[in-house]
């Protein structure tokens, strides 16, 4: 298994590094529901359908002020180590002497308080098509071993009346931990919370990004005018 490494001044670099991405690549992440408080100790389970999701889950625990970590897939983040600086540890699918060892490591992170952990009980990455994949169960063991607070969070990404997309995050309500079944419905609930939307006028910013050509050209108008 390979540990998160979220220390010393690498760490700080790297975050700095996701942040300008995010803010490059998209109008901004919006926020709809409320965060828990940052004392608490989070299994934070969400869809995976992009590469951004993590990155998003990160910008999360920013805002929550939690201390983020994120489980991925071995062989990804053995090509992307520097993603450990960011709170990525890995787990080796199929291989149950992997899933158990970190398994232990995601409880040990969730013993400390104001922690949460990012999965993607879908287990890898899936086209959005209304309602989750079917979920792996890993996330039904781990929170039951952790005995934490679990929190469905549903990411989808969205081009409005501009040439940039946003990122919109839906959060649920935070729950114990429950049966597999009560994590899918949880999640697809939350999911179908974000199917209509159609603006912003409800969500809150986590990251402002750029701005559109539309935006920017308003922005000349208007000191024009």
């Amino acid at each position: 298994m390979i540990a998160a490494r979220k220390t010393g001044l690498a760490a700080r670099v790297v975050a700095a590094y996701v942040r300008r991405k995010v803010r490059q690549s998209f109008r901004g992440v919006w926020l709809r529901g409320t965060l828990p408080p940052p004392a608490s100790r989070i299994l934070l389970y969400a869809n995976h359908t992009s590469f951004w999701d993590g990155f998003v889950a990160a910008e999360l625990s920013d805002a929550a002020g939690w201390d983020g970590y994120c489980l991925m897939e071995e062989q990804n983040l053995r090509r992307y180590r520097f993603l450990t600086r960011l709170g990525a540890f890995s787990i080796r699918r199929g291989d149950p002497v992997s899933a158990l060892e970190s398994l232990r490591y995601a409880c040990r992170l969730l013993e400390r308080p104001a922690t949460a952990v990012a999965i993607f009980p879908e287990g890898e990455l899936r086209p959005y098509r209304g309602a989750p994949h079917p979920l792996e169960r890993g996330v039904e063991v781990l929170a039951r071993r952790a005995g934490c607070t679990c929190l469905p969070v549903a990411i989808r990404y969205r081009f409005f009346e501009h040439e940039l997309p946003d990122v919109l995050v839906g959060v649920g309500e935070p729950h114990a931990p429950v049966d597999l079944a009560g994590f899918a419905d949880r999640l697809a609930a939350t999911l179908g919370d974000l199917a209509d939307t159609r603006g912003l006028d409800d969500f809150t910013p986590l990251v402002r990004g750029r701005r559109s050509v539309m935006e920017r050209w308003d922005a000349v108008r208007g000191r024009a005018g």
